[in-house]
């Protein structure tokens, strides 16, 4: 049975309308704040992003003291993209080097992250279509104004655009048939997440450099598992950012993220001790693809790496981190 979530619900969610741009700016008093947004070939939109929040969150109203776009291997113009808007581009492989190199949007995080010195840390996909700085706002609002809240998750609409159709309500396939039943069956203090993937949230540095981030697309699902433990269900918040309008996986990417969600909720149970038998699930998945008239299977690794907590990490805590700018070596 379901804990009852309605309580949660009511003292812990809130909507973007009532953390008004001007009443979070006088809230934010003498915390520091970083925007990090993780960018693989993201060059159609990362610029739009990166000039509202340069204009509305630091020139206009000085909000924002941190603005850094996370390289992560693009082939396009992303990198130069972002740095003319204004960010501060950062290689992901140039980063903590000697820890070598991993794939994916969790590894981007945990590099920005590293970059980053605000005690105040907000994610934004770079992916975004009609970006409004409320996303931002939004997401700090809560914090700002409750010491006792550690990190607040965005939730929105997700419409999904299908050539000149636009349906309502009909994206976040990933998390309908895979994140909320895992969610239910394990988790179900966090059934009140309206969007648990959702790639927009921010917490407090204190606390995320004390969680281990999963390097590929468990990323959200692996922080909110490991927050929940760390710091407790009431310490976790949501607001209501509105309508959130981005690029659409093709099935095929959607069944890779499945399994590295998957994989990802597996770990956190082998780690709660709530599995029967220890051994490691596959990590190929296998998915097929028409050649003419034939079906040609096409194998994916779907493993899960993760990065240990950044205040283990001797460099960080040392405050001695190169950060490379996009192009450094």
């Amino acid at each position: 049975m379901l804990p009852d979530v309605s309580r949660w619900l009511r003292t812990r969610t809130s909507r973007t309308a009532d953390w008004p741009p001007d009443a979070v700016l006088a809230a934010k008093r003498d915390h520091r704040i970083s925007v990090i947004l993780p960018a693989r070939d993201e060059e159609p939109t990362v610029g739009q992003i990166v000039g509202r929040i340069r204009r509305d969150l630091q020139e206009r109203l000085p909000l924002v003291d941190e603005l850094v776009v996370v390289d992560s291997r693009s082939h396009d113009a992303t990198a130069r993209v972002a740095a003319a808007a204004g960010a501060h581009v950062v290689d992901q492989d140039g980063m903590l080097r000697g820890y070598g190199a991993m794939t994916g949007k969790g590894e981007a995080l945990w590099k920005g992250l590293a970059a980053t010195t605000g005690d105040l840390v907000v994610f934004v996909d770079a992916d975004l279509r009609d970006f409004d700085p409320h996303f931002v706002t939004g997401l700090l609002g809560p914090l700002l104004a409750d010491p006792s809240l550690a990190y607040v998750k965005g939730c929105y609409d997700r419409p999904l655009a299908d050539g000149p159709t636009t349906r309502p309500h009909s994206g976040g396939r990933v998390t309908e048939l895979v994140a909320r039943p895992l969610i239910n069956l394990y988790w179900p203090e966090l059934a009140g997440f309206v969007q648990p993937l959702a790639g927009e949230y921010a917490g407090r540095r204190a606390v995320l450099e004390r969680v281990p981030f999963v390097t590929g697309y468990g990323v959200e699902l692996g922080l909110l598992v490991d927050l929940l433990h760390l710091a407790g269900l009431t310490a976790l918040a949501q607001v209501d950012l509105g309508v959130r309008v981005h690029s659409h996986q093709p099935t095929d990417a959607l069944g890779r993220m499945a399994g590295h969600i998957m994989l990802t909720a597996w770990s956190r149970l082998q780690r709660e001790g709530r599995l029967v038998s220890a051994d490691r699930p596959g990590e190929l998945m296998v998915q097929f693809h028409r050649a003419g008239h034939v079906w040609r299977p096409r194998e994916s690794r779907v493993d899960v790496h993760e990065r240990p907590p950044l205040i283990t990490i001797p460099e960080y805590t040392a405050g001695s981190l190169p950060v490379p700018q996009r192009g450094s070596r």
